[in-house]
């Protein structure tokens, strides 16, 4: 159901406060460029520091933007399943084609806990969901096992992948059918060539027609495309995380002139030392020269 280019979107903030009007311009420039999906309120999208009202906020913004021309899925995991199952069904009320649901972080549940968290979830709302595992956010990584009874609920339909093991992919594809997306940029091309279907992307959101060119160039068996896209990005995949997400890559929509460079605390602005290498990859990539 969801595969393809899918950007886990940033939210931009001004004086303190979500920057509604530059939503809209993200979500178009991401739609013009190739990107089959959209995501905000994930990771990326800072979700742990936004209220429930303005995460639905942002959701409606995106949702009415997008207006059915690609697919939206909805960041509405917490650590709480009464949370989460609240989110998610005010992101379904807004109108979100499915919901990206992050392990219960901090509390470190064990497999059955997980299992309980998501079944809870699932049963209660009509809405299809990815799963996503990222033990290094969350300090629990969700097995190939659970993964894979998981998959037998009707609305568990996909799992961001953000484990940094390709041996777990294919772990969870020899087990059962659920659509793998990968996590992790520089683990596209590897995953994809296992069995992913897309990428919920951060590079995306800066590079949005590369980042969908490499996934059509592997869905047409254009192997040397696919792989001279992947080492062409690659640089970008690192500065990106060379500091925690979304760190550099709202620093590199602000350089771009997209917006402004601002994060919500615990989170600060790039250190000055990683800078003229952020700069110095956008530059070669020709991405300063979009807006």
């Amino acid at each position: 159901m969801f595969t393809g280019s899918m950007v886990a979107l940033v939210t931009p903030f001004i004086n303190g406060k979500v920057d509604e009007a530059k939503i809209p311009e993200l979500v178009e420039f991401q739609i013009s460029r190739g990107t089959d999906v959209i995501c905000p309120c994930g990771c990326t999208g800072e979700a742990a520091t936004l209220t429930h009202d303005e995460q639905i906020r942002i959701v409606r913004i995106v949702v009415e933007t997008v207006a059915g021309r690609v697919k939206v899925i909805a960041g509405t995991g917490s650590n709480s399943t009464e949370e989460a199952l609240h989110l998610t069904k005010r992101a379904k009320e807004a109108g979100v084609d499915g919901a990206l649901m992050i392990t219960p972080y901090y509390n470190k549940p064990p497999q059955r806990g997980l299992k309980l968290h998501y079944e809870r979830i699932a049963g209660a709302v009509d809405l299809p969901i990815m799963l996503y595992n990222v033990p290094s956010r969350t300090g629990v990584n969700m097995l190939p096992e659970t993964v894979a009874e998981l998959s037998q609920i009707e609305n568990i339909v996909a799992i961001k992948e953000a484990s940094g093991n390709v041996d777990q992919v294919s772990s969870i594809l020899s087990m059962c059918d659920i659509t793998v997306l990968s996590g992790d940029d520089s683990l596209t091309l590897p995953m994809l060539a296992v069995g992913a279907k897309g990428v919920v992307s951060v590079a995306a959101n800066v590079a949005p027609a590369e980042v969908a060119a490499l996934i059509d160039s592997f869905n047409s068996c254009n192997m040397d495309e696919a792989q001279r896209i992947h080492y062409q990005l690659l640089p970008l995949f690192k500065a990106l995380f060379c500091e925690t997400n979304p760190i550099p890559v709202k620093r590199a929509l602000n350089m771009m002139g997209f917006i402004t460079n601002e994060l919500r605390p615990p989170l600060t602005p790039l250190a000055p030392e990683h800078e003229p290498r952020l700069r110095t990859v956008l530059e070669k990539l020709g991405l300063l020269e979009l807006v």
